[in-house]
């Protein structure tokens, strides 16, 4: 148990390393693209144009193969980004401050995606592109907690106060979450339960959650790619002064040369 716990903890402190983790995050990235790149055009291909139709909604369900891995994805970045928000006031690691900073706007751009989709998807199942209903309104606030973020990042020079007010906005920002997922079992809303639990067995036919469930899969991958190279970035621009950044711009200076 003892060696489980050493091993954990130098675990954990290697996340904290800027150059450890851009050393390895070049080659999970890469698998990450790679699981995206084959998960996507299979998963949406399959789901647009190869499922059958729902016997209520018909061909307009199609969009859920865009909505539901964008809102899965908006809730579960911001999930990261607290987590990150927490290490960083806790154990003050440069790289979760790099991970809040740049997953944010990946994460804003995920809920647009959601609240767009879903409007397109709310005309023809409800009759009107928006309502104020309790899930709707609080992916909305979701979206505003990530342009609050991204605003603070921006407009605080000092960097060390930025990532603390950023962390601090997105600790607080979870209850949303809470709510999200809880708002159609507290509230009446016009907004259907979860499509699917990995507890419980999904509802549609295999033929319409498989491709689901790829789109998904390929999703995540997405995200962790564009989070990889987005911190990747943002490492070599803090630690520009280090001596590993400069043997790194010098090795690619040398290469580019010949």
């Amino acid at each position: 148990m003892s060696n489980l716990i050493v091993g954990f903890k130098r675990w954990f402190h290697q996340w904290g390393s800027p150059r450890w983790f851009y050393e390895r995050s070049w080659i999970w990235s890469k698998w990450l693209g790679l699981i995206a790149l084959l998960c996507l055009p299979v998963g949406i291909v399959w789901g647009l144009v190869f499922a059958p139709e729902d016997y209520q909604q018909g061909n307009s369900f199609r969009i859920i193969y865009l909505h539901v891995p964008a809102a899965v994805l908006a809730q579960s970045c911001y999930m990261i980004m607290a987590a990150a928000g927490l290490v960083s006031l806790v154990w003050k690691m440069k790289v979760a401050d790099v991970i809040l900073k740049c997953a944010a706007p990946i994460g804003a751009s995920f809920c647009f995606l959601a609240l767009f989709t879903g409007a397109v998807w709310g005309k023809p199942t409800w009759g009107t592109w928006w309502v104020w209903d309790a899930r709707l309104t609080s992916m909305l606030i979701l979206l505003f907690l990530y342009f609050g973020i991204i605003a603070l990042e921006a407009a605080i020079q000092d960097k060390i106060t930025a990532a603390r007010a950023a962390a601090l906005l997105a600790i607080v920002g979870v209850i949303n979450i809470v709510i999200i997922k809880k708002s159609v079992e507290w509230w009446n809303t016009l907004h259907q339960p979860a499509t699917f639990k990995l507890t419980e067995k999904p509802a549609m036919p295999a033929e319409m959650w498989m491709p689901l469930l790829i789109v998904v899969i390929g999703t995540y991958a997405y995200f962790g790619y564009s989070l990889f190279l987005r911190s990747r970035n943002e490492i070599l621009l803090r630690e520009r002064r280090t001596l590993w950044v400069r043997e790194i711009v010098q090795s690619t200076h040398a290469r580019s040369s010949l």
